[in-house]
């Protein structure tokens, strides 16, 4: 049998159980948040240039469909990059990508999809699974909706210590 250093014992042991769970979860918000963010504020910037490949390829009755997607967009990831409301902000978010990813594979040229969407085929599925992943997992505490569940969490208890005073 080998004899494997302390360090290196310690390291994977230690670290094992002792993970950055709600800093690894901030990471992933803000860095899928602002990836999200840059890519509705490039459609708001060329918002004609999408509508009108929009209009060709999805067959959407007005522009206004298309302003809605791009303010949802931005108006998500917001939300994501600050932790509030993050599991109600993923479920558009994760519907944009899916009609993004039925765009792009039913689209007979990737072109007039990638200059829709601003991103090459594949990127919707992986912001699929990486907003499931933050829809399974929650925020984390650091996060405002952390906050408000410890605000209202605090409310309650008080609430309740001043029924129990009273009786």
């Amino acid at each position: 049998m080998t004899n494997i250093p302390q360090w290196l014992k310690t390291f994977f042991m230690f670290n094992a159980g002792h993970t950055y769970n709600n800093l690894s979860r901030l990471f992933l918000r803000l860095f899928t948040g602002i990836m999200f963010l840059q890519m509705g504020v490039r459609q708001m910037t060329h918002i004609e240039e999408f509508a009108n490949a929009a209009m060709g390829s999805m067959g959407l009755p007005s522009e206004g469909a298309i302003v809605a997607i791009v303010v949802v967009e931005i108006v998500c990831a917001v939300f994501i990059i600050l932790g509030l409301f993050t599991r109600l902000a993923l479920i558009p978010s994760i519907g944009i990508m899916i009609y993004a990813e039925t765009v792009m594979v039913a689209a007979t040229s990737v072109s007039s999809a990638g200059q829709m969407f601003i991103f090459e085929p594949g990127y919707p599925i992986m912001f699929i699974g990486i907003f499931a992943y933050m829809l399974l997992a929650g925020p984390g505490k650091i996060s405002l909706d952390y906050l408000i569940a410890i605000h209202t969490i605090n409310e309650k208890d008080d609430e309740d210590s001043e029924v129990l005073e009273k009786a």
